[in-house]
């Protein structure tokens, strides 16, 4: 895939992943319509599902479900989808299915257009705005780097703000990535992040990701003309909620053995998917392709990436944050610094932190 497909391919990912906010009004639907729609999803589904041996059940569920009254009462798009979702979800207990109401959406015909400049700005404009899902930077009490990433968007745009992310923590002596609520992206940006805690000349074949529609297989490495790179502890965080992209990220610091995973078993979503047009506005998410971690031969699918350290996602960072603590403790010289950090060490195992001081010595 070029350059320009897969640009255009990510950014269309990402816009598509917030689709319920574009639909304004919902759409009627009649007896009549709600049947067509099944059948082009069964048919949709039949051609494309990256499990064919389930596709025709899957399908024919629905199909059957609809015959039956099983949607008499989904009187618009909205429901209708929603009701899809549901049982597309339940019947395949693929978590990437997907539908909703979008209107005006087309499938494409051929190969995309390139975008034009002002395009790409709008697009590099929209992840500016939303921090290029960097939700938080921070330097944790003990020189404890701490990163929450909410998602992957496409690498063009994320990569320098990783790269300012990497280049601010450089100093600490251990790093916390938060991926509790990472629902996912582009698997080249995962890609991106952890070849910064890849020794420098160390290329890493990392996943690979077969496509059933196209019989394809694209290959992801790390990236070698990264910088910035850290060679300190790293714990990431996981929650049930951590989906796709997300736990590519945690699985690869988990099978390259570059991280310690705090937390709870991931979503157990990592089939990427096309989408379809069903008609009167509704577009399904199909998963079209198995993504394969390259050192362990099989993926997270069903089953999610299992923690290292199993705690309720809430109380992930204090855990981690007192391991980081102790081993620094431990490591440490008698000292002022031994000192400081046993002090540090006890008020994160109470879950206290410091209250900041805002007047000089001497004043009242």
């Amino acid at each position: 895939m070029s350059g320009s497909k897969k640009l255009i391919a990510a950014v269309v990912l990402g816009a598509l992943l917030s689709w319920p906010a574009l639909a304004v009004e919902d759409t009627a639907l009649k007896a009549s319509d709600r049947a067509a729609i099944v059948q082009t999803l069964a048919a949709k589904i039949n051609a494309n599902y990256i499990e064919p041996e389930k596709a025709e059940r899957l399908g024919s569920a629905i199909i059957r479900k609809n015959a039956d009254g099983g949607y008499a009462d989904a009187a618009g798009a909205k429901a209708f989808s929603a009701a899809l979702q549901q049982d597309l979800r339940a019947l395949s207990g693929d978590l990437h299915f997907s539908a909703a109401r979008y209107e005006g959406f087309t499938e494409p015909s051929g190969p995309p257009e390139p975008p034009t400049r002002a395009k790409l700005d709008e697009w590099r404009n929209a992840a500016a705005r939303r921090g290029y899902e960097i939700e938080k930077i921070e330097r944790l009490p003990g020189n404890v780097g701490y990163i929450e990433l909410r998602g992957f968007g496409n690498v063009e745009f994320v990569g320098p703000a990783y790269a300012a992310a990497m280049s601010l923590i450089s100093g600490t002596d251990a790093l916390i990535l938060d991926l509790r609520r990472n629902g996912g992206g582009s698997p080249a940006s995962v890609a991106y992040l952890m070849s910064h805690f890849l020794p420098a000349g160390d290329v890493r074949h990392l996943i690979d990701i077969y496509d059933r529609p196209t019989d394809t297989t694209r290959q992801i490495w790390s990236v070698p003309t990264v910088a910035q790179r850290y060679d300190k502890p790293v714990y990431v965080l996981t929650s049930a909620r951590t989906g796709s992209g997300g736990e590519d990220c945690a699985y690869d610091f988990q099978v390259l053995k570059r991280g310690t995973l705090v937390g709870e078993t991931t979503a157990g979503a990592s089939n990427p998917v096309s989408w379809f047009s069903l008609g009167h506005d509704i577009v399904a998410s199909i998963p079209t392709a198995r993504t394969t971690n390259f050192v362990s031969k099989t993926n997270w699918e069903h089953v999610g990436v299992k923690p290292d350290v199993a705690v309720p996602a809430a109380q992930a960072l204090q855990t981690a944050h007192v391991a980081i603590l102790r081993n620094l403790v431990a490591a440490a010289k008698q000292g002022d610094e031994r000192t400081e950090l046993q002090r540090l060490l006890a008020m994160a195992e109470k879950g206290e932190v410091d209250q900041p001081v805002y007047k000089l010595k001497g004043q009242l």
